[in-house]
């Protein structure tokens, strides 16, 4: 009698390529980030505060999709300005509805198109962001410093995913170069960390067995003095949905989108480079660096095409996703 094969879960959603997070085995995952997970869980539970469990009702309508998770505050600062140096290339601007219902939110859901569902109703309001490190000053920002301490604009940005969706959005904000000027670094900081929200009893996704949360990121002080480099607190001329990572996130949109982590709760300025989640889980497939490149592909999939998900297009990729001008003099070659 020949032998039956069972396909493992990793293999099976490989050959679908899924979501980079759907095969994970939690438990080597866990033995793999021991050390870092224990250390990181701590910062966003002191950051955040505890935070009340919500109730959600599903709220279908077109306004609910994209309602601001700061509901009416601050609601005077939009539309900012928009600002002309950056544009699209030529390529269209994605639908508001299209952008807001398609999604990766893990510590919410795994399935893109629930994202919105799951987390509608999950409050940001207050919101505490704690800024430490290697400053001279280092602070505690509430909603009001992350809306107001810099003037707000709008930038025309494309958005690459590493798992080959690509779309065009409006995002309001200020660069992060001047966010992290205020803090005035010190001579010794070279990287920047950040740490996104931990709340296990509202966000679903952290409740899974085994999840390393909470979600962690890196740049290089140097890319994130960048121009492009950009503090959003608003999309489409409004505050941010909660499924585009309300309160506030960073966009760097010449990186995969993973490395703009969403719904930060804490900043630090190290001397030493920090870890990042995808590169501690699976270091053979999302490089520290992960700059758009569409001749390193993916170790399960091309990255020389991606597909737009407003008009269905499918188009070449184009090296830091189209914004090698500006970037490429930040890198020799050799980064990953």
């Amino acid at each position: 009698m020949s032998s039956i094969r069972i396909p493992r879960s990793w293999e099976i959603e490989a050959q679908r390529i899924t979501p980079h997070g759907a095969y994970l085995d939690r438990r080597r995952l866990i033995r793999t980030l021991g050390l870092a997970g224990a250390g990181l869980a701590l910062g966003p539970s002191a950051a955040s505060g505890r935070r009340k469990k919500t109730r959600r009702v599903i709220d279908e309508s077109p306004e609910a999709k994209t309602r601001p998770a700061v509901g009416d505050r601050f609601g005077e600062l939009f539309p900012a300005e928009r600002n002309g140096a950056y544009d699209l290339g030529g390529r269209p601007l994605t639908d508001e509805l299209t952008a807001a219902t398609y999604n990766n939110f893990y510590e919410f859901t795994l399935v893109k198109e629930k994202v919105w569902k799951v987390a509608q109703g999950y409050s940001v309001d207050p919101w505490r962001v704690e800024v430490d490190g290697l400053v001279k000053k280092p602070r505690t920002l509430d909603l009001e410093a992350l809306f107001r301490q810099l003037p707000l604009e709008e930038r025309l940005y494309r958005f690459r995913c590493v798992e080959r969706w690509a779309m065009q959005v409006p995002w309001t904000g200020y660069p992060l170069g001047k966010l992290l000027a205020l803090l005035d670094p010190l001579g010794s900081a070279r990287w920047v960390r950040f740490v996104s929200i931990l709340d296990r009893d509202n966000m679903p996704g952290q409740g899974r067995s085994g999840s390393p949360w909470p979600y962690y990121e890196a740049l290089r002080l140097d890319e994130a003095h960048n121009e492009l480099a950009f503090v959003a607190v608003g999309i489409y001329g409004h505050g941010l949905p909660i499924q585009h990572g309300a309160p506030w996130r960073v966009v760097i949109p010449w990186k995969y989108g993973y490395k703009s982590p969403k719904s930060l709760v804490r900043i630090e300025l190290t001397k030493e480079r920090p870890p990042t989640f995808w590169n501690d889980l699976h270091p053979n497939e999302y490089g520290f660096y992960s700059n758009v490149d569409p001749g390193k592909p993916h170790p399960r999939w091309s990255q020389a095409q991606e597909r737009d998900i407003g008009t269905g297009e499918t188009r070449p990729t184009e090296l830091f996703n189209g914004y090698a001008e500006q970037v490429a003099g930040l890198y020799d070659g050799g980064e990953v």
